[in-house]
C-alpha cells in the first residue's frame, strides 16, 4: 500500500500554551538549547560558539620535550664516557673527511652554509619573527598574544647557557683528535647547530599559524628543515664538529622547540578567530 499523505503534519504535535492559549507548531520553539555549543564560550568574552583550545597539545609537547631531553642526555653520557656510539661517530667523521677531500669544490659552499649558524645571522632572523608574531597577535586581539614570542625568546636564551655548561663539563676534543686542547673547552654539543635550529625553527613555528595557504605552510616547514639539515651537514663536512655534536644539538633543540610549539597553540591562534 502506498503511504497516505498527511496534511498539516507541521501541526501534528501542537503543544498547549502556558495559559490555555493556542499551541505552537514546533515543540522545540521556546525551549532552551540542549547542545553544548549553546553555552560554550571561547577565549574572548561575548563571543559564543567558539571552541576551547584543543586538548592534548600540552601532553604531546611534553612528550616531545622529554624525548629530546632523554636523547640529549644519552648522547652526552656516550661522549663523556667514551661509550659504544663514539666508535661509529669516528667512522662517520672519517667518511666526511674522505668525501671533503674528494670534492673540495663543495667546501666553499659548505662554509657559507655554516655561517647561517652564526649568532649574527640566526638571532636577527628570529627577532624579526618575534616582532611580527607579537604585532599580528595584537592586531587581532589574541588573548595571549605575548605567549609565543616569550617562548621563542626563552628558548633562544637557553641555548648559550646549556651549550656552554655541557661543553665545559664534557670537554670533548676537536674532530679527529683524541685529547682536548689546553683550554678544556669541548666541542659537544655544536653551538652553531643549536643556534640555527632553535632560531629558524622557532621563527617557523611563530609564523606558521598566520599562513592561510597550505602550500605556503609546507614551503615554510620544508625550507626550515632544509636549512637546519644543511648547516649540520656542513659543520661536519668542514671538519668543525663531530657528527654526534650535531645530533646532540638537534635533540636539545627538540626539547626547546616543543615549548615554543605548545605556546603557539595555547595562545588562541588566528585559526580560532570568527
Amino acid at each position: 500500500m502506498n503511504p497516505h499523505h498527511r496534511h498539516g503534519s507541521a501541526l501534528a504535535h501542537d503543544t498547549a500554551g502556558s495559559e490555555g492559549g493556542p499551541g505552537t507548531p514546533r515543540r522545540s520553539i521556546g525551549r532552551s538549547s540542549h547542545t553544548p555549543r549553546g553555552e560554550r564560550y571561547g577565549d574572548r568574552p561575548g563571543r559564543p560558539g567558539t571552541l576551547p583550545p584543543v586538548p592534548g597539545r600540552l601532553p604531546f609537547a611534553a612528550a616531545l620535550a622529554a624525548l629530546g631531553a632523554l636523547l640529549f642526555t644519552l648522547l652526552t653520557w656516550q661522549v663523556a664516557a667514551d661509550g659504544p656510539l663514539v666508535a661509529p661517530d669516528r667512522r662517520t667523521l672519517r667518511w666526511f673527511q674522505d668525501a671533503a677531500a674528494a670534492y673540495p669544490a663543495f667546501t666553499t659552499t659548505a662554509r657559507t652554509l655554516c655561517d647561517l649558524g652564526n649568532i649574527q645571522v640566526a638571532v636577527p632572523a628570529l627577532l624579526v619573527a618575534l616582532c611580527l608574531s607579537a604585532r599580528l597577535g595584537r592586531v587581532v586581539a589574541l588573548p595571549r598574544w605575548w605567549l609565543p614570542p616569550l617562548a621563542g625568546l626563552l628558548a633562544m636564551s637557553a641555548v648559550p647557557v646549556v651549550v656552554s655548561l655541557v661543553k665545559s663539563g664534557v670537554g670533548r676534543p676537536a674532530p679527529g683528535k683524541i685529547h682536548s686542547g689546553p683550554t678544556g673547552y669541548g666541542f659537544f654539543p655544536s653551538g652553531h647547530t643549536a643556534t640555527s635550529t632553535v632560531a629558524y625553527g622557532a621563527a617557523a613555528l611563530l609564523l606558521l599559524p598566520w599562513l592561510r595557504r597550505r602550500a605556503a605552510r609546507l614551503l615554510l616547514l620544508t625550507g626550515t628543515a632544509v636549512v637546519v639539515l644543511a648547516v649540520g651537514f656542513s659543520l661536519v663536512w668542514c671538519d668543525y664538529h663531530w657528527p654526534l655534536d650535531v645530533l646532540g644539538s638537534w635533540c636539545l633543540a627538540l626539547t626547546l622547540l616543543s615549548g615554543v610549539g605548545w605556546a603557539t597553540g595555547a595562545s588562541g591562534g588566528p585559526g580560532r578567530r570568527e
